[in-house]
């Protein structure tokens, strides 16, 4: 066989291999964390903040930033915050958009992006809706997923009608 004629079937070869088709580990990955997510929703719904100390990484690498700022500089701020958290917002319904993505990085990290909704509601029941986006990188650790960081945005408000 010449040369050409081999590097043409290599090439097309390669090209059906190399396709857009996810690998049978990224896509575990991205279905794995599709599914911490819902279960993130469901547990944040469920039990109220205090629900997310299970769901980020209990390790000096979690971060967890609000808006641009720092909320959250490490696991135990987080622990010692989300307390005065639960007294001020017992309830919190979370909801993720249609357009979460999860981009697999490695077997054990992913970035996971998305809309969310919440409806927050204090002590006296009052609700307040907040919508915005997300993102945060996910890692496999003791056999579970878990936040290793987060950052929330919200969206701004509409500017009041005179």
């Amino acid at each position: 066989m010449n040369r050409l004629k081999f590097a043409m079937i290599l090439g097309a070869c390669l090209s059906v291999a190399c396709g857009t088709r996810p690998s049978e580990p990224t896509a575990r990955v991205e279905d794995q964390v599709r599914v911490f997510a819902r279960q993130v929703a469901h547990d944040v719904t469920a039990e109220g903040p205090m629900a997310w100390r299970k769901h980020f990484a209990d390790s000096p690498s979690f971060f967890m930033a609000v808006n641009g700022k720092m909320a959250f500089p490490n696991s135990a701020a987080v622990t010692a915050g989300l307390p005065d958290i639960a007294r001020n917002i017992p309830h919190i319904e979370l909801n993720w958009g249609d357009d979460l993505r999860v981009d697999p990085l490695t077997p054990q990290l992913a970035v996971l992006a998305a809309s969310y909704h919440e409806v927050l509601v204090n002590p006296k029941g009052d609700r307040q809706d907040a919508t915005g986006f997300f993102t945060g990188t996910a890692e496999y650790r003791d056999g579970r997923w878990q936040f290793r960081n987060a950052h929330w945005s919200m969206a701004p408000s509409a500017p009041a009608v005179p």
